[in-house]
């Protein structure tokens, strides 16, 4: 519940809130949350656009090499995170302006729409990195397409270990979406 006191200014009253920064944790929330965004979905874009791996068949000029560039699924996946990423980046200052001033409506509302624009294109790329990752590790009896990571076992972990940055991107865009509404509401509150 919101507690407002009476100012009494040359025979004016007007109400001021005593909780005033009770947006500016918020907006530092929103700040922390978006550095890991950057870290996350950093980190899943290098990951999965390093992950490669050699083997050698019968003899040493014949080899079997896999790389995340062979699958049209994990190319998409690596730009999307390094997509998303620079837009966590360059979110960042906007985010610190919102932690000095924590009235700042406008600039909240367009980092919700983009976050949530964001938000559906990292949940793309990285659902479509998920198919192909589960095919690889089961593979599908029913169009006789076998597992692979039996053999290449380094590179499916490294794959399958480059999607928890970027399902960790999503639910940091969710938690961005939810503190924005909240300190959307709470400035409606303030000047309703």
């Amino acid at each position: 519940m919101m507690k407002a006191e009476q100012l009494e200014v040359g025979g004016a009253t007007s109400k001021v809130s005593t909780r005033v920064g009770s947006n500016k944790g918020i907006s530092a929330m929103d700040l922390v949350l978006r550095i890991v965004g950057v870290v996350g979905t950093l980190a899943s874009s290098i990951a999965m656009g390093t992950t490669e791996q050699t083997l050698p068949f019968f003899t040493r000029f014949v080899r079997f090499n896999a790389q995340y560039d062979d699958f049209p699924s994990f190319r998409l996946f690596v730009i999307v995170n390094a997509i998303v990423c620079t837009y966590f980046v360059l979110t960042i200052p906007l985010s610190i302006v919102h932690v000095m001033r924590s009235a700042a409506r406008g600039s909240r509302i367009l980092l919700v729409i983009l976050d949530t624009v964001m938000l559906a294109l990292l949940t793309a790329g990285a659902s479509t990195a998920t198919s192909i990752v589960y095919l690889a590790h089961n593979g599908n009896s029913s169009a006789n397409w076998l597992p692979v990571c039996q053999q290449f076992n380094n590179f499916c972990q490294r794959a399958s270990g480059s999607l928890i940055g970027s399902f960790g991107g999503i639910v940091v865009f969710i938690l961005l979406i939810l503190l924005a509404a909240i300190a959307l509401s709470r400035q409606r509150k303030h000047s309703l």
